[in-house]
């Protein structure tokens, strides 16, 4: 197996070189190939994912991340979407951040440049396939992808249409390679390429991202957990329609993909608005979620609907990322106390105030640490897809490089251009 992967990483490290002086036109014309084939080759991508999905439920896996892997033809014309908005997008490469000129007469340009060979480690989702493949070749890197054995059918179908795609369309198909065979080995291989592989990407749980981050060797543009938080500040009932929007948030970011990093895990109230929120949102989530309160939401609660799943939360469901229909509530007594549970629990990934009150809304935004702090909405908006950039690599939720949804930004570095007539340091 070590013999076949340095074989990959010696092919990708010859495409990215290649790949790095194409112009965007002939990037372009290659993505909308690749795009073209995977509308071709839908029946047989449906196909490979079925049998992954009928795998994943007989080894009892929950349904929430069984969601996770699915794709249907909705799904696929998102990823076919996706990498049409890429297309759309201006090439970051070659562009001129900077220049100047130094009293010596030398000439600098700070200019934009691909990382140069991409890995990106990943669970389930086979969207991330393609929409890592079309990110990386639009900002001129070759990228090995590895994702889960759950999704190995999927991922074989995708790629295969993808490189049939990208060689149709004039392009570099050994741009884009997978690691298929399985192995768990493979992951430490990887990460062990120095001299090959430029950065690598876990995107997943927090085993998986702990291991990529303990044991590379190479680059790591590290991201996160999503254990999200809504804080709910009384002031946000004050318009006509006031609770039943915030209802609406709250059942959007819990309910409407509860698998993914960007849902919400644990909701905050204020003392003062827990009595008027949550017997109203207790029947809305009746028969959808379960709740885990603390004492004081529990008693706002009143007399529980008898299909109401209704637990007592516990002190590690503060830390937990459930990724499934499970809400825990905790009552507070400010926007201080809100921020400094946040702070304390959260992955620094995605954070909402539901207020009216523009002080507490620009205390939130100020002093939360995360990639995206939100006012009035849902966080399920944390995505590459919705921030406009096509697709995403990940969210990162790390402080240097890139933070938050990765688009084709996260795959470049700079290089600097220095001309001279002749100049020598004295």
């Amino acid at each position: 197996m070590s013999n076949s992967l340095n074989a990959i990483f010696a092919s990708l490290k010859q495409a990215q070189a290649e790949l790095a002086v194409q112009n965007r036109a002939a990037k372009d014309n290659a993505l909308a190939a690749a795009a073209a084939e995977i509308d071709r080759d839908r029946a047989a991508i449906l196909e490979a994912n079925a049998r992954d999905v009928d795998k994943t439920r007989k080894n009892g896996t929950k349904e929430s991340l069984v969601d996770r892997l699915l794709l249907n033809d909705k799904r696929i014309d998102g990823i076919i979407e996706g990498i049409e908005t890429i297309i759309r997008q201006e090439d970051p490469i070659g562009r001129v951040q900077a220049g100047w000129t130094l009293p010596n007469g030398l000439q600098i340009e700070k200019v934009t440049v691909p990382i140069g060979v991409a890995a990106i480690i990943y669970e389930s989702r086979p969207n991330v396939t393609a929409d890592c493949a079309a990110l990386a070749y639009k900002a001129g890197c070759s990228i090995l992808l590895r994702g889960s054995s759950s999704a190995l059918e999927s991922n074989k179908a995708l790629v295969s249409a993808i490189k049939t795609g990208l060689a149709a369309g004039g392009g570099i198909a050994d741009a884009v390679s997978l690691a298929d065979s399985g192995d768990r080995d493979e992951i430490d291989t990887i990460l062990k390429a120095h001299g090959f592989i430029d950065a690598v990407l876990p995107r997943g749980g927090g085993e998986l991202i702990r291991r990529v981050v303990e044991n590379a060797r190479v680059p790591v543009i590290e991201t996160g957990e999503g254990n999200c938080h809504i804080y709910v500040e009384p002031s946000a009932f004050q318009s006509d329609n006031g609770l039943e929007q915030v209802i609406e948030i709250i059942l959007n970011a819990k309910l409407q993909k509860p698998g993914v990093c960007n849902a919400v895990e644990t909701l905050l109230i204020h003392e003062d608005a827990v009595n008027k929120l949550m017997p109203a949102l207790a029947e809305k989530l009746t028969g959808k979620a379960e709740l885990r309160c603390d004492l004081a939401s529990k008693i706002a609660i009143g007399l529980i609907p008898p299909v109401l799943e209704l637990k007592d939360v516990e002190d590690e469901d503060w830390e937990t990322e459930f990724l499934d229909n499970i809400l825990a509530v905790k009552t507070v007594s400010s926007c201080d106390e809100a921020i400094a549970h946040i702070n304390r629990y959260g992955t620094k990934h995605s954070e909402a105030i539901l207020t009216n009150d523009l002080r507490a809304a620009e205390l939130f935004r100020s002093r939360v640490d995360a990639a995206c702090v939100y006012v009035n909405a849902s966080t399920r908006f944390t995505d590459g897809g919705q921030f406009g950039f096509g697709a995403e690599l990940g969210i990162s939720t790390q402080k240097f490089h890139a933070r938050g949804p990765m688009g084709l930004e996260a795959l470049t570095t700079i290089k600097y251009l220095v001309t001279g007539n002749g100049q020598t340091r004295a």
